[in-house]
């Protein structure tokens, strides 16, 4: 479609963003001068936007932010990196390399993220180069982990499971390759590459997103019932395997889920994805291809905040949007196939894999690897990586299968696990076990309340709670973020919170156990103390009351604590 086309389909005033998309040269704009800048820490604004393209945020540290003021200091600026791997599939060099730069680049951990990418935390521009540089070197990439792209595609986590499940991730794999913008801005300015095209000419094109490339970000997530960790209704595109005796027969596809909002917005809202047909598996590039670019052409320019594939649809319809995707196919989707999602959350401990290997799937409290006091979390991965021979999985729920262990290897593994303490979280609740936090302060700047350093905290508490309850080794899907960006997947849980300000949380409840249905607020504006005492009666009164194989999200609905949330049009009602 030509460019002119293109703004044909979306005519409002354009947003200042879009302005710097057009102007960049595809995504090149001055990020080589910013980096080679001596006289600040930051980047500018523009290039900041670019930036998110190429993998990495600009942020500060917060906690120090008043304090350098005071001293006329400019805020202790620093970048998050980003890397992506389709599926979170990586192998022990890579695990170790992210190790190496976590520790001499960054604040000495790597966070393990709900796409099951990795991120790098404190790194000063100074290093971003040699960073992304390292990070390529061992065949990943931070390109498209950020920005108005296609993010990492997601996939259950242990494709060895069967079959099937090996199927499902090749496929994740060749979607995300085949979805890459095609610039070579990011080899230019990281990998020291000569810029041989000239887009003045129209010597480089970019043939799925164009000249400024999507609205906004866009989301996609392959889920293998029973199972749905990576919790497809809240992508922007989901494909659903059907499978029938150990055979991949395709994927239902689902559009237009996304978790995003503003506060005091009603016009903005969750959202979950809605099943439109069924497709072969071959036939799942051309449908991602072509919804990205509805998506292109479709979605608002002029309003961020309206941007995202959800409003699209919910504007135009979804018969509006199969018929669209239809025609741009040639071909009609078939009827959706029937499936059954059990739960989103992953399954710790040893389990033995279709190819006869073993998997181990570790508990990491919010995704954080770091050496703390009496639990040296990231030394015994790294030794575990010094002797793997297999892969290392990051799962969408923030933790970690150390795969592919042959038999002969097991017990070596096994003796690091218990040296360093590590663990499969069977001491913990499962509350906290079903958990996951974003990352917010101190370095998010959209962050309103803490959220990974504080959950663990308020967990405890909880605890407390669930045993008094009898309710310790009872499922329950909580989720907390700092901001209402949504990006733990907090409005598909049980129960969460979401930052309000420092110290207050809005708190919903009714979620789906397998996150198929949106919550719902129940409190606004509440402290500890209102939170501990709001959800102790209501747990006390799960535990006498719920019915045989009732979840805590669907009892909050049948004893009327919160309305069920049939759509994101829903949401604010």
């Amino acid at each position: 479609m030509s460019e002119n086309h293109l703004l044909s389909q979306n005519s409002a005033p354009h947003s200042d963003v879009e302005a710097i998309k057009r102007r960049s040269d595809y995504l090149r704009g001055t990020l080589n001068e910013s980096l080679l800048d001596q006289i600040t820490g930051s980047i500018s604004e523009d290039d900041n936007r670019l930036m998110k393209f190429h993998g990495s945020y600009m942020q500060d540290d917060r906690d120090v932010r008043n304090e350098r003021n005071k001293q006329k200091l400019e805020p202790a600026y620093q970048f998050m990196v980003r890397v992506r791997a389709a599926g979170g599939i990586v192998t022990p060099e890579q695990w170790l390399m992210m190790d190496r730069i976590g520790q001499k680049y960054a604040n000495g951990t790597i966070r393990l993220t709900t796409r099951q990418s990795f991120q790098l935390h404190g790194v000063i521009k100074w290093n971003m180069k040699t960073v992304i540089k390292e990070v390529n070197d061992e065949l990943l990439s931070t390109l498209a982990a950020c920005g108005d792209v296609n993010r990492n595609v997601m996939c259950n986590p242990n494709p060895y499971q069967s079959e099937v499940h090996e199927q499902v991730q090749e496929w994740a794999q060749k979607v995300s390759q085949h979805l890459d913008p095609h610039s070579r801005a990011y080899h230019e300015i990281w990998l020291g590459e000569e810029k041989v095209a000239d887009s003045r000419n129209g010597e480089e094109q970019e043939p799925i997103y164009g000249p400024v490339y999507l609205p906004r970000k866009f989301k996609i997530g392959i889920a293998v019932p029973p199972a749905n960790e990576v919790d497809v209704f809240s992508q922007d595109l989901g494909f659903i395997a059907i499978h029938e005796n150990g055979r991949l027969l395709g994927f239902n596809v689902a559009v237009g889920g996304g978790m995003g909002m503003t506060h005091g917005d009603t016009k903005t809202y969750p959202q979950v994805a809605r099943t439109i047909g069924f497709i072969t598996p071959e036939q799942a590039i051309d449908v991602a291809e072509k919804t990205v670019m509805i998506q292109r052409d479709y979605g608002d320019r002029a309003v961020r905040k309206h941007a995202r594939f959800k409003y699209t649809i919910d504007d135009r319809g979804i018969e509006w949007f199969v018929e669209e995707l239809q025609q741009r196919l040639g071909w009609k989707l078939q009827e959706t196939r029937a499936y059954h999602f059990d739960h989103n959350g992953d399954r710790y401990g040893w389990v033995k894999g279709s190819n006869n290997m073993w998997h181990y799937t570790l508990f990491v409290e919010n995704g954080r690897v770091k050496d703390e006091d009496g639990y040296l979390l990231m030394t015994g991965l790294r030794e575990i990586a010094q002797i793997h021979s297999g892969d290392f999985r990051l799962t969408p729920n923030q933790n970690l299968i150390i795969g592919n262990v042959p038999e002969k290897k097991k017990k070596k593994i096994e003796q690091l696990i218990e040296k360093h303490g590590l663990s499969d979280g069977a001491a913990y609740s499962a509350l906290r076990r079903n958990s996951m936090a974003c990352v917010s302060l101190p370095t998010c700047g959209m962050a309103m309340a803490e959220a990974e350093r504080y959950m663990p905290t308020l967990l405890g508490k909880l605890e407390t709670v669930l045993d008094e309850a009898g309710l310790r080794d009872d499922e329950i899907v909580m989720r907390m973020t700092g901001c209402p960006n949504g990006c733990a997947r907090p409005a598909l849980a049980e129960v969460s919170f979401i930052g309000k300000a420092p110290g207050k949380y809005n708190l919903y409840l009714g979620g789906g156990f397998a996150g198929q249905r949106l919550n719902k607020l129940y409190r606004e504006n509440i402290g500890e103390t209102e939170i501990l005492d709001e959800l102790r009666p209501i747990l006390n009164r799960y535990a006498k009351e719920r019915t045989e194989g009732e979840h805590f999200g669907d009892f909050c609905i049948r004893a009327e604590y919160v309305k069920e949330v049939h759509s994101g049009l829903d949401f604010h009602s």
